[in-house]
C-alpha cells in the first residue's frame, strides 16, 4: 500500500523577465571600481548566512501580515485531527461491522468517513488561501524594498553589477521565498503536528506495534540529514547559475545588433550554451539527489509496513490485536511516510529559498547608498509623505561653478582628476575637449553627486555678484538634480507616451508646461504627446529620441545643463531640428559640453582641455589653436576630419 507521489520535485522556473535598461558601453574614465565597494560578479565569494538568521529576516516582512498566518496555525489542529480520523473509523467500522457481522452498523461509518474527509478538505482549502495571502503580502513587501533599494544605490554599483543578476534576485528568488513560505515552511509545520499525532494515535492504540513501525527511524533520520546536507549546497549553486543565465541572455539580448553586424551569432550561441549547460548539469545533481531521498523512504516505508504485516498478522491470528486495528495502524503508517516522503520536495523547496533568501539579503546588505538614495531611504522610514529640503537651497537663475583642486578615484588607486581648477561664469557655454581616460565623464558624475570627490571643492554661485558660493556637499541633493540636468549620448525612453518620457512620473510638470517644452525644442515637428514609445524607444529615429530628452530636460528649467553632445549621425532636416533644439536648451543659462563637433567648440564662450585629470588649456578656440599645443593637437587628429567631410 503505497501512496503516490505528487511529483513536484525542484522544476526549472522560467527565466526573469529581463532589463529593459542595458548596461551599455562605459564611460571613458570610469574603468576602475571604487575602493571597498561590493561586487555581486563573484557570487561564489558570498558568505553563507545561517537559516536561523534567515528566518528571523524573513519575519520581519510576515509580521505585519501575520494575523493571516495566525488564523491559518489555528486551522493546523483540527486539519492533523481530521487526518487521524479516517483510519480510526475504517477500524471501528471492520471490528465492531464487518467481523462482527453487524452491517447496519457499516453505512454510519461510511458516512462518518466522507464527512471527515469533507471537512478536511474545506479546513485544509481555507488554511492553503489563508498562508497564499500572507506569503504573497510579505513578498511584495520585500519585493518593494529590494526596488527602492536598488535605485537607492550609488551609479557605481550598477556599473559594475550585470541588470539580468539583479532581475533575478528581485524576481526569480523572491518568488522562491514566497513559494517555500506558503508550501514548505508552514506545510512543514503542519506535517510535524500531523506526524506527532499520528505517533500519539498509534501508542494509544497499540505501544508494541507503534514500538516495531518506528525501529528504522534512527536510519532513517540519518540519511535525511546527510542529503540536507547536499541538497543545500547544489541548490546555492542553482540559484548563482541560474543569475549567470539571466545576465548572459540580457547582455546578449541588449547587444543582439552588434552581435548580427560581426557575424558573431555562433560565439553568442556558444557562450549561452555553455551557461546553459553548466545550470543543466547542477540541476540534474540535485534532481537525482532528490530521488535518491524519495526512493530511500519509500524503501523504509515498504519494510515498515512488511514488518507490521509480519508482527501484526501473528498478533491477529494469535487474538491480541485486532484485524481493524492492523489495518488502521497500516493507514496510519502510510499517512505518517506520505509528509515524510514529500520532505524530499518541500526540503528541495526550502533550499531553493535559503538560497534565494542568501542571495536577496546580500544584496539588501549592500550599504553603497546614492546622496538621494540615502534621504530617500530616511524618508521612507520617517513616514514623510514628500521630499523635505535637505541643505541648502541654490539661487535662482543661472549657475556658475568652480572647481577648485579637485581629487578624484574610482578605486583608490589611480587618479582620474589631479588637482583639477577651472571656473564657469553663471550663463556661460564651456566646451570641454579631451581624449580618452582625460576625466570628461568624471566631471560630469561629481556634478551631480553620483560620486564624491575625494579631496578639494566645487562650489555654484549665482549670476549676482551679492550671491554667496554654496559647496556642492551642502546643497539638497534633490534640489541639485533638478537645477543641474545631464543630457547623455546614451538616451534612454521608457515604454509610454512621448509625455509619459517627458514628465517621467512628476506631478508638478503640467501638461501647459510639458507641451511648452516639447514645441520649443521642436519635437512636436516630428511627434505627438501622445504617440506611443516602445521601450528604450526603438520606434523612434536617433533624432527623435534626442528631442523627447531635450523637452524633458527643457520642461525642469535647469540652471545648469551639462551635454554630452551626440555624435550619431541624422538626417540634415532633423539635424537642424536638433541644433536648434540645443540651442534653445542652452539660451540664457549655463551649460558645459563634452564636445565632439567643431561647430559647438567654435561657438563656445570657453574651451577647457583636459589631459591626465588636469585643465592643461583654456581660452577661446582660436586663441587655442595659436598656442599650438595638446588642444591643437586633438584638434587635427579628432575634428580636421569634420571638414573634409
Amino acid at each position: 500500500m503505497s501512496a503516490r507521489r505528487k511529483s513536484p520535485g525542484p522544476r526549472q522556473r522560467e527565466l526573469a523577465a529581463q532589463a529593459s535598461a542595458a548596461d551599455e558601453a562605459r564611460a571613458d574614465d570610469s574603468q576602475n571600481l571604487p575602493a571597498g565597494e561590493t561586487s555581486l560578479e563573484d557570487e561564489a565569494a558570498l558568505a553563507p548566512m545561517a537559516d536561523r538568521r534567515l528566518l528571523v529576516r524573513i519575519w520581519q516582512f510576515v509580521r505585519p501580515h501575520r494575523h493571516l498566518l495566525l488564523f491559518a496555525l489555528l486551522l493546523l489542529p483540527a486539519v492533523s485531527a481530521l487526518t487521524l480520523l479516517p483510519p480510526y473509523l475504517l477500524k471501528r467500522a471492520i471490528d465492531e461491522s464487518i467481523v462482527a457481522r453487524a452491517l447496519d452498523k457499516l453505512p454510519g461509518f461510511m458516512l462518518l468517513v466522507i464527512v471527515a474527509m469533507l471537512a478536511q478538505y474545506l479546513f485544509t482549502f481555507g488554511q492553503t488561501i489563508l498562508l497564499q495571502l500572507c506569503g504573497q503580502r510579505a513578498m511584495h513587501d520585500l519585493r518593494r524594498q529590494t526596488h527602492r533599494h536598488l535605485i537607492g544605490l550609488r551609479v557605481g554599483f550598477f556599473d559594475r553589477t550585470p541588470i539580468g543578476t539583479l532581475m533575478t534576485r528581485v524576481t526569480n528568488d523572491i518568488e522562491s521565498i514566497a513559494e517555500a513560505f506558503a508550501g514548505g515552511l508552514i506545510s512543514l509545520v503542519g506535517d510535524a503536528v500531523t506526524l506527532a499525532g499520528i505517533v500519539a494515535a498509534m501508542l494509544w492504540l497499540d505501544v508494541r506495534l507503534t514500538l516495531i513501525a518506528f525501529s528504522v527511524l534512527p536510519v532513517l533520520i540519518v540519511v535525511v540529514i546527510y542529503f540536507q546536507r547536499i541538497l543545500r549546497r547544489a541548490y546555492r549553486v542553482i540559484r548563482r547559475r541560474l543569475a549567470r543565465i539571466n545576465a548572459t541572455l540580457q547582455e546578449q539580448m541588449t547587444g543582439v545588433k552588434v552581435v548580427q553586424i560581426f557575424g558573431n551569432e555562433r560565439a553568442a550561441a556558444l557562450e549561452f550554451d555553455a551557461v546553459n549547460r553548466d545550470y543543466r548539469d547542477i540541476y540534474r545533481r540535485s534532481i537525482k539527489y532528490d530521488a535518491m531521498l524519495y526512493a530511500f523512504v519509500e524503501m523504509i516505508s515498504s519494510v515498515t509496513v512488511a514488518g507490521l504485516l509480519w508482527w501484526g498478522g501473528h498478533d491477529v491470528v494469535g487474538g491480541s490485536v485486532s484485524f481493524g486495528l492492523l489495518v488502521a495502524f497500516i493507514q496510519y503508517i502510510e499517512r505518517f511516510f506520505i509528509p515524510i516522503r514529500d520532505i524530499a520536495t518541500k526540503y528541495a523547496t526550502m533550499q531553493l529559498a535559503m538560497a534565494a533568501s542568501e542571495r536577496v539579503f546580500s544584496l539588501l546588505d549592500i550599504d553603497e547608498p546614492d546622496a538621494a538614495g540615502r534621504i530617500y531611504a530616511d524618508e521612507r522610514a520617517a513616514g514623510a509623505g514628500e521630499h523635505v529640503a535637505r541643505g541648502q537651497s541654490l539661487p535662482d537663475g543661472p549657475l556658475g561653478v568652480r572647481f577648485e583642486d579637485v581629487v578624484f578615484s574610482y578605486d583608490g588607486e589611480r587618479v582620474v582628476l589631479d588637482r583639477m581648477s577651472f571656473d564657469v561664469e553663471p550663463c556661460s557655454h564651456v566646451a570641454v575637449v579631451g581624449a580618452t581616460g582625460a576625466g570628461k565623464s568624471t566631471l560630469v558624475r561629481l556634478l551631480t553627486r553620483f560620486y564624491e570627490i575625494g579631496a578639494g571643492r566645487v562650489r555654484f554661485r549665482g549670476r549676482s555678484a551679492e550671491d554667496a558660493q554654496i559647496d556642492i556637499r551642502d546643497v539638497d541633493i534633490q534640489a541639485l538634480r533638478r537645477r543641474v540636468v545631464v543630457l547623455s549620448q546614451d538616451v534612454f525612453l521608457f515604454a509610454g507616451s512621448v509625455r509619459d518620457n517627458i514628465t517621467l512620473g512628476d506631478a508638478t510638470l503640467d501638461d501647459n508646461r510639458v507641451r511648452d517644452a516639447a514645441e520649443r525644442v521642436g519635437l512636436l515637428q516630428l511627434l505627438s504627446l501622445d504617440h506611443e514609445v516602445l521601450e528604450r524607444g526603438a520606434n523612434l529615429s536617433a533624432g527623435e529620441r534626442q528631442l523627447v530628452v531635450f523637452a524633458r530636460a527643457l520642461a525642469r528649467d535647469p540652471s545648469l545643463l551639462i551635454l554630452d553632445e551626440a555624435t550619431a549621425s541624422v538626417d540634415p532636416t532633423t539635424e537642424r531640428i536638433i541644433q536648434e533644439g540645443i540651442d534653445e536648451l542652452m539660451r540664457e543659462r549655463t551649460a558645459i559640453i563634452i564636445a565632439h563637433r567643431l561647430s559647438t567648440i567654435e561657438k563656445a564662450d570657453r574651451v577647457l582641455a583636459l589631459a591626465d585629470g588636469h585643465v592643461v588649456e583654456q581660452g577661446r578656440h582660436d586663441e587655442l589653436l595659436a598656442k599650438d599645443g595638446i588642444y591643437a593637437r586633438l584638434h587635427r587628429l579628432q575634428y580636421i576630419g569634420e571638414h573634409s567631410d
